[in-house]
């Protein structure tokens, strides 16, 4: 712990990376992250660490959340290949898709829908190309996730290394698992969902298996921290556990979710 975030590592030198006395790479948005997701810090550093990440690392002029601050450039750290980068491209202080995501994991785990609200739009690719001027800073195809977006000039803004696997494999995640709130557990279905700010309802196609669940969630308070559903009602009967118990019997499940 550096005082207001976690540090990143430490080299077989001594030297550390993701200090505040360093002057490149003072913090990294990966730790700060993780130790929300992993819970294994408490929660007052969880939450200093997160509005550390959002102070330092979240440029909302550029739409992009950088991977660390400053990047690598005339020290004498060495991270390794990414200092091969010039400042501001790829891992050396642009953003990162895997870790931007990660980012957003760790406000929706936390239960802050506000923040989730405008970095889910953030990193949407669609909205790095919604007017002309965009599409000519963004340049590549505003469709499928990009593994990284420049975050220095005269690239600020800029896509590269489209089509990749990786960021796109963990955005689906991040919208099924942490702002759906979908947890499958073998055979039980659990909600802890971070919804948008503006959402009132949503409807899931769930399908286990052979099998497609129906799934309606109504009555979502506005701007308030969802936990565990208030009703669950699974083919009009409700339910006494606050989880979906599921059955591959290939038949056509109506559930109805209440969070009033």
């Amino acid at each position: 712990w550096d005082g207001q975030w976690f540090i990143r590592a430490f080299s077989d030198d001594g030297s550390i990376l993701g200090t505040e006395s360093n002057q490149e790479c003072k913090i990294v948005a990966i730790v700060q992250s993780w130790a929300v997701l992993s819970e294994s810090s408490s929660d007052q550093r969880q939450k200093q660490a997160m509005n550390s990440l959002d102070k330092y690392l979240i440029d909302t002029n550029n739409g992009l959340i950088r991977l660390l601050d400053p990047p690598f450039n005339n020290s004498s750290l060495e991270p390794g290949y990414i200092k091969g980068y010039v400042p501001g491209v790829r891992e050396n202080g642009g953003q990162y898709t895997h870790a931007a995501i990660w980012a957003v994991m760790a406000f929706a785990k936390m239960g802050n829908r506000p923040k989730v609200t405008e970095l889910l739009e953030m990193i949407n690719p669609i909205n790095h190309s919604s007017d002309k001027s965009k599409v000519l800073r963004y340049k590549v195809e505003p469709y499928v996730m990009a593994a990284d977006i420049y975050g220095s000039a005269p690239h600020t803004g800029r896509g590269g290394w489209t089509w990749y696997t990786g960021s796109a494999s963990w955005m689906y995640r991040l919208i099924i698992e942490s702002v759906l709130g979908l947890q499958l557990k073998v055979d039980k279905l659990y909600f802890q969902p971070c919804f948008p700010i503006d959402w009132t309802e949503c409807k899931i196609h769930y399908r286990f298996r052979e099998t497609v669940y129906h799934i309606h969630v109504r009555d979502i308070q506005i701007n308030s921290k969802l936990d565990k559903p208030n009703k669950i009602i699974h083919n009009g009967k409700e339910l006494t556990e606050s989880w979906l118990p599921l059955s591959d019997d290939r038949q056509e499940h109506i559930v109805e979710i209440f969070y009033s």
